[in-house]
C-alpha cells in the first residue's frame, strides 16, 4: 500500500498539479497587487477615488458594499484576461501548428547518419 501511495505522489500529474496550484497562488496575488497599488490608484486619479472599497449604500439596516464587490469584479477581470492572453492563447497556436505540421521536429545528426548510411547501403 505504501508502495502504491509512493507511486501516486511521485506521478507528474500530482507533481504537476502542485506546482500549478503554487504559482497560481503567487499569480493570484500578483494580480491583486496590481489591481489594488496600481490599476486603483489609476482609476483614483481620475475619479478621485483611490479603491471602490468604500462605496456602500443602506437598505434597512442592512449595509450593501458593492464597492468591495467591483475592487474583486477587476480583478478577476484582470486575472482571467492575463491567463487566456498568456496562457489559452499561446497553447491553442501552438496546438495548432503541431495538427498542421509546422512544428514537425528537425530530424536529429543521427537520424540523418542513418538515412545517408541507408542510402550508400541500398546503392
Amino acid at each position: 500500500m505504501i508502495a502504491g501511495f509512493k507511486k501516486f505522489i511521485v506521478q507528474g500529474n500530482v507533481v504537476d498539479l502542485a506546482v500549478g496550484v503554487i504559482i497560481g497562488g503567487v499569480f493570484g496575488a500578483v494580480v491583486k497587487s496590481f489591481t489594488d497599488d496600481v490599476l486603483m490608484a489609476i482609476i483614483g486619479g481620475i475619479f478621485g477615488k483611490p479603491s471602490f472599497g468604500d462605496l456602500t449604500f443602506t437598505v434597512g439596516d442592512g449595509v450593501v458594499k458593492y464597492g468591495l464587490f467591483l475592487n474583486a469584479l477587476i480583478t478577476f477581470l484582470i486575472t482571467a484576461a492575463a491567463i487566456y492572453f498568456f496562457v489559452v492563447t499561446p497553447i491553442n497556436k501552438l496546438k495548432e501548428r503541431r495538427a498542421s505540421g509546422e512544428d514537425a521536429a528537425e530530424p536529429t545528426n543521427e537520424e540523418k547518419m542513418v538515412a545517408l548510411l541507408e542510402q550508400i547501403a541500398s546503392k
